[in-house]
């Protein structure tokens, strides 16, 4: 029997890194670090037996584990926060990760941020974390992945990076693809979007809902909506439940209930939106316990400040990876298997309202039907 390694989760959130690779007999955490209460609260239910510590920035040093994880604050690199870039006062405090690294002297470092990190400041944030990780001497992989890749009906995609000093990163990462369905792979009776959104954009997902957020661009944590063209009146836009967005990031129904606070606009959404799909760091967890060999052959010389969608490298070379963002193909739980849409909140008459006009200034194009559902659904709420 192989003995499971050690773990540390640093921005831990509500765990899911840690808990898909629980889930995958990878590792068991040890030391949980993240400094937002309702996060602690979470951590401390799920995963009893692992010290909980709240600041990062305090932390003297870690016990030596196998595996340290990252998935720091991407507040100043995601589209929908500040954009400040890798020295925000946020997103900086990835620099804690690298000083606590001389302590863990971890086999294998994860770090898991949102997609807009490759491209944010003309690459800087990457280059940042690249350089970093080579002047200690790690080789390192990364690679965009989709959630639904892992079976959810959430469209979401993230950058996932490991890093070792003595393994190959690109045996993890680099191994799998499954390549993305074609359309017939998603049922064409629900579409995920955001209500928050239409001026410029929509975040519109077949089949699935849109990426799952902390926060919105007019600046609340919420929900996304789901038009059912087959609904009934009042009932063709409706919202997913929070335990259902559970679920859509891979967690068990009810797992951030320890922070409950019995309020609309409680922490639960921004949780949940902020976290890491569980099913994706379980398919890497698998692949830490039992690496394959990658194919060196395959990867084509990028030149600096470029970042691709998969790459590797070390040494100050960076090399493209034609993988997909699916490395696999589990079997898919369609969005109207997850969310119950006859126990769905309609969207409300006042968010229907507001997208309605922003619809109606937007440019974007907006199929005929769902303008006519729309305008139905503000004259059935009113």
């Amino acid at each position: 029997m192989t003995t499971r390694m050690t773990g540390v989760g640093l921005f831990a959130g509500i765990g899911g890194v840690e808990e898909g690779l629980r889930r995958s007999g990878a590792s068991d955490a040890v030391l949980l670090v993240d400094n937002w209460t309702p996060s602690q609260q979470v951590l401390a239910d799920r995963f009893p037996h692992a010290d909980l510590q709240g600041d990062v920035a305090v932390l003297k040093s870690s016990p030596k584990v196998d595996v340290m994880t990252a998935g720091f604050p991407c507040t100043d690199l995601s589209q929908a926060g500040r954009t400040a870039g890798i020295g925000g006062k946020a997103s900086g405090l990835v620099t804690h990760v690298f000083r606590l690294l001389e302590s863990a002297q971890p086999t294998w470092l994860v770090f898991e941020n949102v997609r807009n990190m490759l491209v944010l400041d003309g690459g800087k944030a990457m280059r940042y974390l690249v350089d970093s990780l080579e002047e200690r001497g790690y080789r390192w992989a990364y690679r965009l992945v989709d959630s639904r890749s892992v079976g959810v009906a959430q469209r979401r995609q993230r950058v996932i990076m490991v890093a070792s000093q003595t393994e190959n990163p690109a045996d993890v990462l680099l191994v799998d693809d499954a390549g993305e369905p074609g359309p017939d792979f998603y049922k064409g009776s629900s579409y995920g979007f955001y209500w928050t959104e239409g001026l410029r954009g929509l975040g519109w997902a077949h089949d699935a809902v849109p990426t799952l957020k902390g926060g919105s661009t007019v600046g609340i944590p919420s929900p996304p909506a789901i038009w059912v063209p087959d609904g009934p009146e009042g009932h063709k836009l409706v919202m997913p439940r929070i335990e259902e967005a559970e679920e859509l990031q891979g967690f068990a129904r009810g797992w951030t209930q320890a922070a409950d606070l019995g309020r609309t606009n409680g922490p639960r959404w921004k949780l949940v939106g902020n976290a890491v799909t569980v099913g994706i760091s379980e398919w890497l967890g698998r692949r830490l316990v039992s690496p394959s060999d990658h194919d060196a052959m395959d990867g084509v010389r990028v030149p600096g400040g470029k970042w691709p969608l998969a790459a590797w490298g070390g040494n100050g070379e960076v090399f493209e990876s034609p993988v997909s963002m699916w490395p696999e193909q589990a079997p898919y739980k369609h969005l109207l298997e997850t969310v119950d849409v006859s126990e769905g909140k309609p969207l409300s008459h006042r968010a229907a309202a507001g997208f309605k006009s922003r619809m109606e200034r937007s440019t974007l194009r907006f199929d005929p039907q769902f303008r006519a559902d729309v305008s139905e659904h503000v004259a059935a709420t009113a």
